[in-house]
């Protein structure tokens, strides 16, 4: 059989989904093999994904790969094979399918051909552990410093009185240049709700004016919209703000276009905000084009990902200081004081993502940077100070051998770290951190803030933290928290003139968990006591599923789906998503499921 030949075989085969890389939808049904952590929460995942490849197949693939690509003249003949591929399989237009082997095929085929790993080894990171040994079965270690832990002293609530910081939290805006109102927000492409989604057909849906409940982003009017809110509500202490600027059209972006977005999103912050809220930005996986590309620093050139991280650095100079631009710089990662006291670190998670296809060629420690951050917790443990630590992607969702590591660093600088800070679900929810002896002492927490935008489902929300303030003492943990939304449903629609959509809507609060949950504080002890109380009062868990979805839930959740949550926010380490997926009999499909979850 001919090279093409035997290429499209494959690579058919290989692309049997329903949607490009970096979308979100909800999950497949997969009745016949069981309860499906996805399908029971409804949670946005990944279209393509390479583990709904079975291991043969994708060892297969990729033997074939490594032969074909060591000849450079059989590169245009591959992607030529997984257009085709992507074409005859309908698995989307052609415009689509031509436009994502085009954006995707240089970067990938670098990747692949400076890896070192087997065809075993790349299933093993791709497909997941049960195809291969990488990972946690090749695991590395970062270096710890030779001076003790400190006695722990368990937190204890504030005086009545003390000072609070009230912060801004903002994640997932996902702003969609094309987004249009009355456009048809049921369309066959993997984002609707734009000028090239056409018009809504007979008893179809379209969409709204502020934004939409369906796969669809958010127009710049609804942002600037919650930024004006925002502003208004303050003042704020300061504004967290973890990335994903772009629309889920990943298919189509370019540089250009991804740097415009970031330009405006940072300035029009700035603008509302004023010139004395700082923000302290960390970067999310669709900043760059192709989504989930970010080349660790040993990759140099056109290649590299200083277009990103150098415009980064331009637009976000009000806010950092010059040593925090220098590092962001070198890797997107960098750290600042925030106040006498309290340090802010913003992590790179891309290098902990699995879709992140560069972590083929080295996917120990990319850019040394939990080694660096190892490095700047001893450095705040011998000053006294408290760390907050933020980023984009949950670490319980990382590879395995990064989110071990992070957890073992959690571990030993539980009395520094008091606050973690992540989006990406789309969702309000939260991950624990436990002991590492017993896995029973919770020590941390790492709260999951609601997006912005709308995909999937959902309405528009925002999240504000109450944090321990700045006093001689203070604890700086997260005391309470509050989630706001847009409500579209009313705000699409006037009750007094059908069909208008209000001129100047108002963000309201959903909830503040204290309130909400009959809590004192949010301290790791007492969100693990909510997460108990779940487990048996189920009232008290279908009031957090309803926040969950900011207020907009499409599917009830009961048994099966309930245990897959409750898993979720106990595994603040992947190893721990999988051995509560093993233990509940999900035979793999959880933590499966779970590592799809990149929005």
């Amino acid at each position: 059989m001919r090279l093409p030949a035997l290429l499209i075989t494959f690579t058919a085969l290989l692309l049997q989904t329903s949607t490009p890389p970096g979308s979100c939808h909800p999950a497949p049904a997969w009745r016949q093999q069981g309860p499906v952590f996805v399908e029971q929460l409804g949670r946005p995942e990944v279209g393509f994904s390479w583990r709904n490849v079975s291991c043969p197949l994708c060892k297969a693939v990729f033997t074939i790969l490594d032969i074909a690509l060591l000849s450079d003249t059989n590169e245009e003949r591959v992607a030529q094979a997984v257009g085709e591929a992507c074409i005859r399989l309908h698995l989307a237009d052609e415009l689509v399918c031509r436009e994502l082997i085009s954006l995707f095929r240089d970067d990938f085929i670098r990747a692949l051909q400076q890896s070192l790993l087997w065809p075993s080894e790349a299933c093993a990171l791709l497909v997941g552990p049960s195809c291969g040994k990488f990972d946690i079965y090749a695991p590395w270690n970062v270096t710890l410093p030779k001076a003790p832990k400190p006695p722990v002293t368990p937190p204890s609530p504030p005086k009545p009185g003390s000072p609070q910081s009230r912060v801004l939290f903002l994640t997932d805006i996902h702003w969609d240049q094309d987004y249009l109102a009355g456009s048809a927000a049921d369309c066959k492409a993997p984002l609707c709700c734009r000028k090239d989604s056409g018009s809504p057909s007979w008893k179809r849906r379209e969409a709204g004016y502020w934004g939409t409940y369906s796969k669809c982003d958010l127009p710049l009017r609804t942002v600037e919209n919650l930024l004006e809110n925002v502003a208004a509500a303050g003042p704020w202490d300061w504004v967290y703000w973890t990335g994903d600027i772009p629309a889920h059209n990943v298919w189509s972006q370019t540089r250009k276009q991804q740097l415009s977005e970031l330009s405006v999103i940072s300035r029009l912050i700035h603008k509302h905000l004023g010139p004395h809220v700082t923000v302290y930005p960390a970067i999310g996986n669709h900043e760059s084009t192709p989504v989930n590309s970010f080349p660790p620093p040993f990759v140099h050139g056109n290649r590299s990902s200083a277009w990103l991280y150098d415009t980064m650095a331009e637009e976000w100079s009000p806010w950092l200081s010059e040593q925090a631009l220098k590092t962001l710089r070198y890797g997107g990662f960098y750290t600042m004081e925030i106040q006498p006291g309290l340090r802010v670190v913003s992590l790179n998670m891309n290098f902990c993502a699995r879709e992140n296809f560069w972590l083929m060629v080295n996917s120990t420690d990319p850019a040394n940077q939990l080694q660096w951050l190892v490095h700047t917790l001893q450095a705040s443990e011998d000053k006294g100070e408290k760390v907050h630590i933020i980023g984009h992607i949950p670490p319980g969702l990382c590879l395995g051998s990064w989110s071990w590591n992070y957890y073992h660093i959690v571990n030993r600088y539980e009395s520094t770290i008091v606050g973690q800070f992540f989006g990406h679900t789309h969702l309000d929810e939260f991950q624990m951190f436990y002991d590492e002896v017993t896995m029973t002492r919770p020590l941390g927490v790492a709260f999951i803030a609601p997006s912005v935008t709308t995909y999937i489902n959902l309405n528009p929300g925002y999240r504000v933290y109450y944090v321990d303030g700045n006093y001689q003492g203070s604890s700086r943990l997260v005391l309470d928290h509050e989630t706001y939304i847009l409500n579209l449903t009313e705000v699409n629609h006037k009750p007094e003139v059908p069909n208008t959509p209000e001129q100047n809507p108002k963000w309201t609060l959903l909830y503040r968990a204290t309130k909400a949950y009959g809590l004192t504080s949010l301290f790791p002890s007492n969100c693990d006591g909510l997460m108990q109380t779940f487990v048996k009062d189920d009232q008290a868990f279908q009031k957090f599923w309803y926040f969950r979805h900011k207020g907009h839930v499409s599917e009830p959740c009961q048994e099966t789906c309930k245990t897959s949550v409750l898993c979720f926010l106990r595994s603040g380490r992947y190893e721990e998503l999988e051995q509560c997926d093993l233990l509940n009999g999900y035979r793999g499909n959880l933590a499966q499921a779970a590592r799809k979850t990149l929005c």
